[in-house]
């Protein structure tokens, strides 16, 4: 493994933190993954791709990562903040007459194909609310029994006031809890609650809705924050390294973690969070609950009236990269062409570097071979101050710029050299950035028109027109595209050169 210090920005305390994981060459991390109730947009590629990155990096230093995302099926409520509304699955589910898991199934099913298409690794494991129930229900009963929750007509909430008085409830967002109390709206169902600022834990459900469970308490659902307390803990132990998410889940979402965690146990849950900043459309934040969001699948077919065109998912990949995960990106087609030309430049790179031939060791050029060592060795570094991929790109652009000179025969180099050129851009670009070529459906729609071609040679054969057989043959192999006719079969060959 890599020996190398890695610095991350730590929402905890605002600042760039050295990296040191709790077991060595071990990494355990969580990043809160979408309620799946609609098509994934810009804003989950963000989160997405960012932590991406995090994985790939860590694990291509030589790190054993475990890496959960969880998939919210339950208990995010309409009003998010206040605990309040209908369930977004179940109200889709309403809407749609499908069953919620019929719902939650469709839309997790589109949100892992689109991050395949975008490059994104899956996650060691992907666990669901709805499948986590008993943890949540038991972590609850703890809570309970520590004092710091009460029981209202089947509802469980967290007392924040008696929180406070042992723990800092705000300490992630900053938020001040006298303001919270004073500055909370009056809602249906907050009598329930000692404080406006209590979240709820558990809540009794009325029988229309359609989404319930048994509990100690009667039949009814988890809160939206206590699931990823459940399973964070249950896959990765307590405390574990990294959590991540979105910079809008700062509150309440993991301030609530926190508290559930202090509350249930007396620790903290996480050494070291992480929040991405936002995708932005005319400077508001882009999501499905504001209805100004372009979905993905959009952005790759182009049917959009804010698109000018289609844009292919390495294009959306390589626009998260050219910013640093904690800075908002504001859509525009501008700025995704760029990135279009910016991502093809580095990957036809790829194959001039790779062709490059290392030349005697003699008459090697000593300052561009300290400079090619450099700049690979910056790679490293700008990755390591926290994540740092747009400077990393930069060092990328400035090693094709050196293989460039080489090509022109200008400067040589020796193999160890070469190697390292050769090994680092590759790796960076393919293994940590995970820009890659990709591909096309080019190669299986050629497949389908040769199958047409050779049927209608066998059909031309079996009715004697060997002329017009011997026609397409002879100009498929000027095109080298090889036929072959043997023992009643058609084949063919590709003459890739």
């Amino acid at each position: 493994m890599e020996n190398r210090n890695i610095y991350i920005k730590n929402t905890l305390s605002g600042k760039k933190e050295l990296f040191k994981p709790l077991v060595q060459g071990k990494v355990g991390m969580y990043v809160c993954g979408p309620t799946v109730y609609g098509e994934p947009h810009l804003g989950h590629a963000r989160s997405a791709v960012t932590f991406d990155i995090v994985f790939r990096y860590l694990h291509f230093l030589g790190y054993k990562v475990r890496y959960v995302r969880n998939i919210t099926d339950v208990g995010h409520l309409e009003d998010e903040l206040n605990g309040q509304g209908e369930d977004k699955i179940a109200k889709k589910a309403r809407l749609e007459q499908l069953e919620p898991m019929e719902v939650a199934q469709n839309y997790t099913n589109l949100y892992r194909d689109m991050m395949a298409k975008l490059n994104v690794l899956p996650p060691s494991i992907e666990p669901t609310a709805s499948g986590h129930i008993v943890e949540q229900i038991t972590m609850i009963e703890q809570i309970l029994a520590n004092g710091f929750a009460y029981e209202r007509e089947g509802s469980i909430y967290l007392d924040v006031m008696k929180y406070a008085e042992k723990y800092h409830y705000g300490q992630l967002s900053g938020r001040v809890l006298e303001d919270l109390l004073h500055g909370s709206r009056a809602l249906d169902g907050q009598e329930q609650k000692k404080h406006p600022a209590d979240f709820a834990l558990w809540k009794k459900a009325d029988a229309s809705h359609i989404m319930q469970w048994p509990s100690p308490w009667g039949q009814g659902f988890p809160g939206w924050h206590i699931e990823c307390s459940a399973m964070s803990i249950k896959y990765l132990g307590l405390p574990f390294d990294i959590h991540g998410g979105g910079m809008d889940l700062k509150f309440p979402h993991h301030e609530a973690e926190i508290a559930q965690s202090h509350a249930a146990f007396d620790c903290a849950p996480v050494r070291y969070w992480m929040h991405n900043n936002m995708m932005t459309l005319d400077g508001q934040k882009m999501a499905k609950s504001k209805g100004n969001f372009i979905s993905l699948s959009q952005m790759f077919s182009g049917d959009h009236p804010l698109l000018e065109k289609s844009y292919s998912p390495m294009t959306v990949r390589f626009l998260m990269l050219q910013a640093h995960y904690g800075s908002t990106i504001d859509f525009s087609n501008q700025a995704l062409k760029s990135a279009e030309v910016a991502s093809g430049k580095l990957l036809k790179g790829l194959q001039l570097i790779n062709d490059l031939i290392a030349d005697d060791i003699e008459n090697t050029d000593k300052d561009l071979s300290e400079k090619i060592l450099s700049t690979c060795e910056r790679c490293y570094q700008k990755m390591n101050d926290d994540f740092n991929t747009p400077e990393t790109i930069a060092c990328l652009f400035e090693l094709l710029r050196f293989a460039q000179i080489l090509k022109q025969k200008k400067a040589k180099i020796s193999i160890e050299v070469l190697n390292t050129l050769q090994n680092t851009y590759r790796g960076f670009l393919n293994n940590v950035l995970g820009v890659e070529m990709e591909t096309s459906n080019n190669d299986e729609l050629l497949s389908e028109v040769l199958d047409i071609l050779i049927d209608v040679r066998k059909q031309a054969r079996s009715q004697k027109y060997f002329k017009f057989s011997d026609h397409i043959r002879d100009q498929l192999a000027a095109i080298g595209i090889q036929v072959n006719d043997e023992k009643g079969m058609t084949t063919f060959d590709f003459d890739r050169n």
